[in-house]
């Protein structure tokens, strides 16, 4: 069980760090000439398609962070036995890099942007939560964007599922707190 659970959080790391980047990337002033919405203003039933806040910067900042995640596990892996005697559903070697790494980030960031189109079709506003919807967009998203790669077992993906919604509210009330989101959850 512990395997499991270290498995869930070892696998999706490069999709949770791509999910973070976004935030962390809108605070560096010289990245602010990226900050152009995806949607580029497009409006669907006269609501904004995504919003403001899903930007070509985070998009670009969180495949580049996702795919040298995934990078950096790939050189643990071969370095230390005891990353791979939890990491048996997956050969880490033999992992594209530069597929699986940008599939993570746009399979996390992309499963944000579908649930964002979703909130402004209800009229939730930018930046209020939508739970657990915000928790486990990015989640549904990279499982979906790795799986024709990469296919756990269910169970597997319920561990991923649990704990990774546990780590993305635990870290958005960290954001909260220092002043990276406006609202704790």
């Amino acid at each position: 069980m512990l395997n499991d659970a270290l498995f869930a959080l070892w696998f999706f790391l490069p999709a949770g760090i791509a999910n973070m980047m976004p935030i962390f990337a809108a605070q560096i002033p010289a990245l602010r000439k990226y900050d152009a919405p995806i949607d580029g203003g497009r409006m669907f039933r006269g609501k904004r398609v995504f919003g403001a806040h899903k930007t070509w910067r985070g998009l670009i900042v969180g495949i580049i962070f996702g795919t040298l995640t995934l990078w950096l596990q790939q050189y643990l892996y071969g370095e230390f036995s005891w990353i791979r005697s939890f990491s048996t559903d997956v050969d880490y070697r033999t992992l594209p890099t530069l597929l699986m790494g940008p599939l993570f980030a746009i399979g996390a960031l992309g499963g944000d942007a579908i649930e964002s189109f979703f909130k402004r079709q209800r009229n939730i506003a930018p930046g209020k939560g939508w739970f657990p919807f915000d928790q486990t967009d990015f989640i549904i998203g990279g499982a979906i964007a790795t799986m024709p790669f990469v296919t756990l077992s269910l169970w597997h993906y319920l561990w991923l599922l649990v704990l990774w919604l546990g780590m993305h509210v635990i870290s958005t009330i960290i954001g909260y707190f220092l002043g990276l989101k406006s609202t704790p959850i």
